[in-house]
């Protein structure tokens, strides 16, 4: 049985348009259409949200690598993904108060700094994910992938870091302003990294392991580098925000990290 495509005016037989995919069963919107649109796009375990989830912390790298060469039907769209758990990782945060750091001995600004980076952190997911792709493409750039594959890299890790954070949102809720934030961070921060090589190890197969540890950690220490340059840039204009950069950078510095994990570990 032949049809007509209502979307692009296309005849072709078959149950989908041969030009540009529109199926030809386009009955009448109802609240059927609504809730299997729903369905489909987030609570398949096969396919959508909870598929691309399950994958991103089962095989994540090989997931990432076959969605690039073309495997894609069954994932939900980085982009659209990762701007939609920002929103809602951002609506948790909002709608439950949450201000996750506490830092003893600190200034106003420092605070007034790190506040931010919490309250907002599915933004500042958002908007770094160019800075963490700048770091893949050097350290990578002989694996044979352009710069917007190393994007889309990169915007699946960050869906995976947001991921975390919302699974885990309990937890972040429960030691909301107590003392032990700081071991909570630290932890993320260990999470992150760790799911970062991971996904490196098995998007970049082709390549030993403790080479692409070695490269994982140098583009890391690339996109830190690239992140307070943006962020110094960025204060220059906007010197009514008057903050401590000099304590910000300290975050970075490996006295920093080895007194926090020993104070993780006590």
């Amino acid at each position: 049985m032949k049809h007509i495509c209502k979307n692009c005016k296309t005849r072709f037989q078959g149950n989908y348009c041969n030009n540009c995919g529109q199926t030809s069963d386009t009955h009448k919107l109802d609240f059927h259409f609504i809730w299997h649109d729903v369905k489909k796009g987030l609570f398949h375990y096969d396919s959508g949200i909870f598929y691309t989830a399950k994958e991103l912390f089962t095989r994540p790298g090989n997931t990432i690598r076959e969605f690039i060469q073309g495997k894609r039907i069954k994932h939900f769209k980085p982009i659209s993904l990762v701007l939609i758990l920002a929103t809602f990782y951002a609506f948790l945060y909002h709608t439950f108060n949450v201000g996750f750091f506490i830092q003893e001995n600190s200034s106003a600004d420092s605070q007034k700094f790190l506040n931010f980076i919490t309250t907002h952190f599915s933004w500042v997911t958002l908007a770094t994910i160019p800075l963490y792709t700048l770091g893949t493409f050097i350290c990578f750039r002989k694996q044979g992938y352009n710069y917007v594959e190393f994007f889309i890299l990169n915007t699946f890790k960050a869906s995976q870091r947001l991921f975390l954070r919302i699974f885990t949102f309990p937890v972040i809720f429960y030691f909301d302003n107590s003392l032990a934030t700081k071991k909570i961070y630290l932890a993320y921060y260990i999470c992150d990294l760790i799911l970062t090589y991971w996904t490196n190890s098995q998007f970049f197969n082709k390549l030993p392991l403790f080479k692409i540890l070695g490269l994982t950690l140098l583009s890391h220490l690339i996109f830190l580098i690239a992140l307070i340059a943006v962020i110094a840039i960025i204060s220059l204009f906007l010197r009514d925000f008057s903050y401590d950069w000099q304590y910000f950078i300290t975050i970075f510095k490996p006295n920093f990290l080895i007194s926090s994990f020993e104070n993780f570990c006590e």
